[in-house]
């Protein structure tokens, strides 16, 4: 049995019960997993290869002696079995989107078609070696060409670059967009205004590109005040990193004004596109006064990611940014399509290569299939899932901001805070319940916040499940708070000293 499978969430209320509801939760059926080490024997391997005629070669034709070593001393010796039971047993023990709704707030994580997996797989593209010559990799970059397009319709921007890696690498590449376009206008202006509401990596960007990064304060509804911006903006401003909707799932209702005031003053708008999974297919980013907007095709657009990776962080531009963009770019001619540096005013390349290949195969095969309609719809399913979670949470939970939320809603500890009961605790006991945690402790302007993005790829059913979790949880704090100070209880591992674990991390076995 997957040690993943769904608790049944009681559904009699916590005061009908005589226990604590520890004891009413199925208990797992674990597959015990010692280390890899201990399940070593000598002599044991998991190979088993057939003599070659090849010559024997001396190591040191290919590698220095120094880097070499002649056994690794204690590295586990076990059979081919042993490897694949081992971490199929250990994926068993973690919820991830293909086994639970995975409600993180603020970095979608929807579910992704399988057959977007094939397409990306297809020798044609798979098998495709970046080096190739341009003659023969014709249908992919007439792929990436398509892409391109799509993903300048779909924001309302002009022209599109598909090299940056990342949303991060997509903001950096944006920020020095900006910066080269103030740079040819002979004032290369100083500071970048970041709303309190910002994803973090906005700032990051900024500085690193050499602006000091000012913090203008959201309003008392959660979104920006066009007054209070004004107030911030003067000749060395060169941007406003904006993300829209925020980071509290809210639109920012005066964004027209916002960005004719910084366009007034000579500065440009960068869009976070973190967010594009509540506007796509309905509203375009382009129409709102954004100068340029990175998009996070592992996010909006059906690409598995987390724990690292892959993705994919394009960059849509007005025309007057176009020239900046990366190099090399993909012309067309006579002779089909072809890589071209010529573009003098360009900032440079960014990534090597052209961005991660699957990655846009998989955005590209997501976009086809839905369609403008589909990608429309997908929109509005997912702000429906949003507010169908915030209705039914809104009587056990504190809403940070009342009111219709988009794609994500906000919720805070401030209704059990007097218990002793915090965010953490409840995100830790919904593991007992089978659900992967939401997004806690952001946005930073709401104290104690639990932020939940649902999706649109979530069912009614599943919403439902997870919705009486949490308000079973929310039970729990007033009648047995101890439970929950002690979850997880049914998980392989129980509470860790988190702390504990990020300052002083074992990062090697040593046999005891």
């Amino acid at each position: 049995m997957n040690i993943t499978e769904r608790k049944q969430v009681p559904t009699e209320s916590v005061s009908d019960r005589q226990h604590p509801p520890r004891h009413t939760l199925r208990k797992r059926t674990l597959l015990d997993e010692p280390l890899i080490f201990e399940r070593s024997a000598p002599g044991r391997i998991g190979y088993s290869l057939p003599e070659d005629e090849l010559p024997v070669r001396e190591l040191d034709h290919d590698l220095p002696p120094a880097l070499c070593r002649e056994a690794l001393d204690g590295f586990p010796e076990v059979s081919e079995g042993e490897v694949v039971r081992h971490f199929t047993r250990l994926s068993q023990w973690n919820l991830s989107a293909a086994t639970t709704l995975y409600p993180l707030g603020s970095c979608t994580m929807k579910y992704n078609p399988v057959i977007n997996e094939v397409v990306a797989r297809f020798p044609g593209f798979s098998h495709l070696h970046p080096l190739v010559p341009e003659e023969y990799a014709q249908g992919a970059l007439q792929l990436l060409d398509d892409l391109a397009r799509c993903l300048a319709e779909i924001s309302g921007m002009d022209a599109v670059s598909l090299q940056p890696a990342a949303g991060a690498q997509g903001e950096l590449t944006g920020i020095k967009l900006i910066h080269a376009y103030h740079r040819d206008r002979g004032h290369p202006r100083k500071t970048v205004l970041i709303p309190a509401s910002a994803h973090g990596t906005n700032p990051a960007s900024a500085a690193l590109c050499g602006y000091s990064v000012v913090e203008v304060p959201t309003g008392s509804a959660g979104v920006l005040d066009t007054t209070t911006v004004a107030g911030f903006v003067d000749a060395d401003v060169a941007a406003l990193m904006v993300t829209n909707p925020n980071t509290l799932g809210l639109f920012e209702r005066e964004i027209l004004q916002i960005t004719a005031l910084l366009h007034a003053h000579g500065a440009l708008v960068y869009m976070d596109g973190a967010n594009l999974n509540a506007l796509m297919g309905v509203a375009k980013p382009g129409h709102m006064g954004a100068d340029v907007i990175q998009f996070n095709l592992h996010k909006t657009f059906s690409t598995p990611h987390g724990g690292g990776g892959p993705g994919a962080g394009p960059v849509g531009v007005k025309q007057h940014l176009e020239p900046y963009l990366p190099i090399p770019r993909l012309v067309r001619d006579e002779n089909g399509y072809r890589w071209s540096e010529a573009f003098p005013r360009s900032i440079g390349r960014v990534r090597s290569f052209y961005g991660n290949f699957a990655v846009l195969v998989r955005a590209y095969a997501y976009i086809l299939a839905m369609g403008g309609d589909g990608l429309a719809h997908a929109t509005r399913m997912a702000v429906l899932n949003a507010n169908y979670l915030r209705k039914r949470l809104e009587p056990a939970y504190h809403l940070a901001y009342p009111g219709p939320c988009l794609h994500e809603c906000v919720f805070s500890d401030e209704s059990f805070r007097h218990t002793g009961i915090k965010t953490l605790d409840v995100a830790k006991r919904l593991l007992d319940y089978g659900f992967y945690a939401p997004t806690i402790y952001f946005p930073l302007v709401v104290s104690g916040a639990l932020m939940i993005e649902p999706t649109e790829t979530e069912s009614k059913e599943t919403l439902d499940e997870f919705a009486d979790a949490l308000l079973t949880i929310a039970a729990e704090i007033t009648k047995h708070p101890d439970v929950l100070k002690e979850a997880p209880l049914n998980t392989p591992v129980s509470r860790l000293d988190e702390t504990r674990a990020a300052r002083h991390p074992v990062l090697r076995w040593t046999q005891a």
